[in-house]
């Protein structure tokens, strides 16, 4: 911006217009840095932010040249009453039927109704005492706990989960129900004796991170003991993980891909990227150089690091980092696997592609202050969407020439000089991440935005604006663990309520197999 000292009464009317929006620029960019520093402000006062921008709509409008347009084909709702379970009849017969009627049969009607009731069980259970003198009683059915059935653990953990009921209302709902039932009590569903399903939803990430071909992963804000930490997302169209943690850095991203496993383990793999990360070589040597390979788990590996005297901040998370990938591969994780995100650098490892909808969303963010200027940014956006809706078709019909003709497109686009400043700069930026936002023409089975990931970790934010954050460790650990199975038992085509029977021992109840088993089968068809 020119110096205050600059007369501008001797600017001819150009000067003056250029002057003028530069200076509009500056201040627009000033306004930016105030706002980051208001919203961090309130994050941490745990206000509302500012809405964000609404999205561009390109992924929803952006059609490929040819004009194609799949349009599918209507199906009709079929009828319904077929798959109805009739669990009761009962005949009417007309009232007043005046003498010499003659019957002609029944027309069927079929109401649908719900009873829920209070249903209390008195068990009396054996007691006998045997000749070595001990007592033996006989053992209450599986899936009682705390003096109640498992239908209501069920009914609970559905409510709160799926239908987010709050655990006053819950409580509330269950005396109107006329149970008689503490709200510590439904607590104690929510929160223990829930190993199976956290292990469950440990090997839904394992089972995902193995088997699949690609991944879509995004984090959000979230609250735990009063501190405000994040809720990491990792999933495609058959599974989706949450994971909550104070940290939002690559090391603690890495640490989660581990899916559930806790060791750090040195080898070509982890060597490989403490280079390509610009670690000493001499650290590096010591590292590859030392017998102990594997360590168990975070407490054996600092210890380590302190053994070989690797004591600066960086180094130590450089070599967690490497120590991390090394196991990842080890155990066979993100073999050949895309991990596609909005380009946040904890979340560039392994094969990385980046979402098109958020990098073009940075040029639907640029505010212009002129017309000159507004039109190039517009140029500039229908040319990335007219490239965005040919790479889709590309993706239905590969081939090398398509392949060699949209990567030149891109370039041009990425490397066009508009004479707004601004734009030019972003877009060399974007033209740094061509290997990135092109890796579909490579993997074309792969998505080209995160807009499943986005989707799915909007639970998680409803979730933290209706009930605020957890207090403790088990309480954050089932949240994020039902709410793994729950997304994961949609996107496989199940019931949430049948799978919690099942696993809840509820008579009668549909057989749901192993969540991870499931996910093997659907990825590897």
């Amino acid at each position: 911006m020119a110096e205050s000292s600059l007369d501008i009464t001797e600017l001819n009317p150009d000067e003056l217009k250029a002057l003028l929006v530069q200076a509009l620029e500056e201040i627009s960019s000033l306004k930016k840095i105030i706002q980051e520093q208001r919203d961090e402000i309130a994050r941490l006062k745990g206000l509302n932010e500012k809405p964000k921008l609404k999205p561009s709509g390109m992924e929803k409008e952006a059609r490929p040249r040819s004009g194609k347009k799949g349009r599918k084909k209507r199906r009709g709702r079929g009828r319904k009453n077929d798959k109805l379970k009739i669990n009761e009849t009962k005949i009417l017969k007309p009232d007043n039927l005046p003498e010499g009627s003659v019957f002609k049969g029944y027309e069927d009607y079929l109401v649908q109704d719900l009873i829920i009731m209070p249903w209390t069980v008195r068990y009396r259970r054996g007691r006998w005492k045997t000749p070595d003198g001990r007592t033996i009683v006989a053992d209450l059915p599986e899936g009682i706990q705390g003096g109640f059935g498992p239908n209501i653990r069920r009914f609970v953990l559905s409510q709160y989960h799926l239908c987010r009921v709050t655990l006053p209302l819950l409580t509330k709902q269950m005396h109107d129900f006329g149970m008689i039932i503490s709200q510590r009590s439904i607590g104690r569903f929510l929160n223990d004796n829930n190993s199976t399903f956290l292990d469950e939803a440990s090997g839904i990430l394992y089972a995902g991170l193995k088997f699949s071909d690609w991944v879509t992963t995004d984090d959000t804000g979230a609250r735990h003991k009063a501190k405000n930490g994040y809720c990491t997302q990792i999933g495609n169209n058959y599974f989706a993980w949450f994971k909550t943690s104070f940290s939002k850095s690559r090391l603690n991203y890495l640490e989660i891909l581990r899916a559930g496993d806790e060791s750090y383990e040195i080898n070509q793999a982890a060597l490989d990227y403490l280079g390509d990360r610009g670690l000493p070589k001499k650290i590096i040597e010591q590292l590859a150089a030392h017998k102990t390979k594997c360590l168990a788990d975070q407490k054996a590996w600092l210890a380590h690091l302190k053994k070989l005297k690797i004591k600066k901040s960086y180094h130590k998370r450089i070599a967690s980092e490497g120590a991390c990938w090394g196991r990842i591969t080890t155990m066979g994780l993100l073999e050949g696997t895309v991990i596609i995100s909005d380009g946040a650098g904890q979340f560039r490892v392994g094969d990385h592609a980046s979402c098109w909808v958020h990098a073009e969303r940075l040029v639907h963010a640029l505010e212009t202050f002129c017309e000159k200027k507004c039109k190039a940014k517009e140029r500039i956006r229908s040319r990335i969407w007219w490239l965005y809706a040919d790479i889709k078709e590309y993706q239905d019909e590969p081939t090398k020439q398509r392949k060699y003709e949209l990567r030149r497109r891109f370039k041009n686009i990425f490397s066009t000089k508009t004479g707004f400043v601004t734009l030019d700069r972003l877009l060399e930026r974007l033209l740094a991440k061509k290997d990135e936002m092109l890796r579909v023409l490579e993997r074309p089975e792969i998505p080209l935005h995160t807009n499943g990931s986005e989707n799915d970790i909007r639970a998680s934010v409803i979730k933290r604006m209706i009930s605020g954050g957890t207090r403790s460790d088990q309480g954050r650990d089932c949240r994020d663990a039902f709410l793994s199975l729950m997304k994961t038992c949609a996107k496989l085509g199940l019931s949430f309520w049948d799978y919690l029977g099942h696993r809840l021992s509820v008579p009668g109840a549909t057989e749901i197999l192993p969540l991870p088993d499931l996910i093997h089968t659907r990825a590897t068809a």
